[in-house]
This record gives C-alpha cells, structure tokens and sequence, in this order.
C-alpha cells in the first residue's frame, strides 16, 4: 500500500508548472525527472499511483524480442542500460530496495526469431545449459542473453516515495473529466475539483484516450487496452535463477523465491477478470520447461491492462495544444522504456530539444 498522498482542498488551491495524468511508472519517473529540473510537479491519479499496468507487469529489461518492434530497438537499448543509475537514484531517495537483477536470461527463440539473433546471444549446448539452470528440462536451440530484470511492484511503490521526497504533489481517486484551456494555461478538471498548470502530460495508460481538450478533437489519443494475465508461485526449493523465455511463457524468478508466470494477450477492454483456465494453461506450459514448478504453491493470479496504440509504438508528443504533451501506448515494455522515456518526456515538456528523435513517436502520426 502506498502512503503519502497529500489531500488537496479547494482553500489550499495552487497552480503547478506541471500536471501529470497517470501515476504510473511513467508518470512517477517524469514527475521526478521535472522536479529535479526545478519545475513544481502535480500527479493526478485516477485510482492510486502503481496500481495498474506497473502492478501487473513481470519486469523483463529485455531490449530484444518478439514483442519489440524494430523501431524501438534503439530506444529500448539506451533505456536498458540507465537502469542500473537509474534504480540507485531511485533507492536513493525513497529508501526502498527495488530488487534488480542482472544474472540474465535463458531464450527459447522461436523458428522466426531464430533466424534474426541479436547480438550477443550465446548458444547453449545441453550440458552448458544444465550447469547455468538444472532444472529447466529443455535444450533445443537455448541461448543466453544479458538482460536484467526489476520488480515492478517494487519500483513503481519505491518510485512514489521518491517523488514525495522530491516535494511532488499526489491527487489521488480523482479521475479525469477534461483539460480547458485557460489564459494562464491549461485547467484539469477530476469529478471533485480542478487544478491549473502551464504543462500537462497525459501518461494514463490505457485510460490515456478517455482524456479530452475541450474544444478540440485534434488531441484525441488512439490507445486501447490489451489484457494481460499471470500468475506467481513459490517452488518448494530453489529452481530458477535466470529469466526463462519461450514463445509460449516466460518465467521470472524474484529474489524473494517468487517466480513470476506470464503472460496473455488479449482483446478484452478494461475487464480485469481472472480466467482460471487460462492460469491454469499457463503454468502447464511453464512445468513443461521447469517440470518442478509443478509442485509449486501458488501464490496469486491477476491481470492487468497494458495501453496499446494502432502500430504498437509509443506515443511521445507534444500535442496542437500549447502545454499539452502525450506519454503513453507503451504496450508491453512500459517498465523497460520509462528511464528514457523520463529523460526525453522531460526535455520536450521543458522546451528542450529532445536528445533523440522522437518524431516517430508524434501523435500526428495518427491524424494524417
């Protein structure tokens, strides 16, 4: 549980330099990136910050897959590694351990990705493969990779308090109703109150579409939820110390003995509904690579929601509304891109030019 909100009243009623929509991982990372550039930074969550998509996600720092477009390769490399500084900085400051780990992971490709290897993937012969990991029962075309993998419960939770340290101001259980244009900037209006700033970044997730500019349709946000389940067990003894990927699961042990199951991918708008079918069908495919996972005790099931957009790219944007800018559509690697997406989010809100080109990333994309 998250603690710390500080409760807002209309008496007490300011206005920011920044307001950010969504407490997320993506949200918490660039409210700390603007208030460490001296910008006062408010974050508007609908529910309660690191609660949606970042609570659901499995934390694979993987900057190569199946799932990664190409045209996110290169940003998804620079992010990987800002890890490292990045989770110190965040340990940092809130105090909190955020269990990154860098032992690697173990890759079933499969027959496409076979034939596109990225660099630095290891062959592993069986006995090799044995020696790293024993209890993984296959060995056809396994490789190595060095990837890391984070907590993202851990993260988002510790990510909020060092946004508190910093001095940012958390509004929670207030969804959004619209943004107004307003002669000192941009007005956001929730169902209990509203707040104005000279900024406004939209880092809703999947809800980022349900937020509206009044008078305008040009800001209109094309993302949609894609639902995704797992689970998480406790083997009776220690089985994995390595991320497992295959094309139909991938496994994610934690430091604390948990391993992390996953995941689905589905078409099913905004319900969150657990199908125990379909956990079930999940840990029959991981016992299939770590047979003694099936002696393993459960420990729980969910689902989450990650925002996708129409060509499963991000959307990093300014908007044609002066102040309002776009941090969303980060589908499956929202935890792996937030460094970087903190860091180039910070400099476009700022009035700096972006340190990469981000043009690919326009939400004009979608409005030609």
């Amino acid at each position: 549980m998250l603690t710390g909100f500080k409760k807002l009243k209309m008496t007490e009623m300011k206005s920011w330099d920044a307001i950010i929509l969504g407490g997320g991982i993506i949200g918490l990372s660039l409210a700390r990136e603007l208030r460490r550039h001296g910008a006062s930074v408010l974050i508007i969550e609908r529910s309660e910050p690191g609660r949606e998509a970042s609570y659901a996600a499995a934390g694979m720092l993987a900057p190569w897959g199946g799932d990664l477009p190409p045209s996110l390769q290169s940003l998804a490399e620079i992010s990987a590694r800002m890890y490292p500084e990045f989770v110190a900085e965040v340990e940092d400051e809130s105090g909190h351990k955020v269990d990154l780990r860098d032992q690697g992971a173990i890759v079933f490709f499969s027959d496409h990705e076979h034939s596109q290897l990225p660099e630095g993937a290891m062959p592993l012969a069986a006995e090799e493969l044995g020696k790293l990991e024993p209890h993984i029962s296959a060995s056809d075309r396994a490789f190595r990779l060095e990837e890391r993998s984070v907590d993202p419960r851990a993260l988002a939770a510790a990510s909020f308090q060092a946004a508190r340290h910093h001095n940012v101001d958390v509004v929670s259980g207030s969804p959004v109703t619209q943004i107004t244009r307003e002669s000192s900037g941009l007005s956001v209006h929730t169902t209990h109150s509203h707040y104005p700033a000279a900024w406004v970044v939209n880092c809703c997730g999947a809800w980022a579409g349900e937020i509206k500019v009044q008078g305008t349709d040009s800001c209109n946000v094309p993302v949609h939820p894609v639902k995704g389940q797992m689970l998480s067990v406790v083997a009776p003894q220690a089985t994995l110390q390595r991320v497992v990927r295959t094309p139909e699961v991938y496994l994610v042990p934690r430091s604390d003995g948990r391993i992390l199951i996953g995941a689905t991918v589905e078409e099913a708008g905004f319900d969150k509904r657990v199908d125990p079918a379909d956990i079930r069908l999940l840990r029959q495919e991981a016992t299939k690579f770590v047979p003694q996972l099936g002696e393993a005790r459960m420990l729980e099931a969910w689902a989450g929601l990650r925002p996708s957009t129409p060509d499963d790219l991000p959307i990093l944007s300014a908007t044609e509304t002066p102040g309002y800018f776009v941090a969303t559509g980060h589908f499956r690697n929202g935890i792996l891109l937030a460094p970087i997406t903190a860091q180039l989010m910070g400099e476009l809100v700022r009035g700096s030019q972006p340190e990469l080109d981000i043009s690919s990333f326009a939400l004009a994309r979608f409005q030609k």
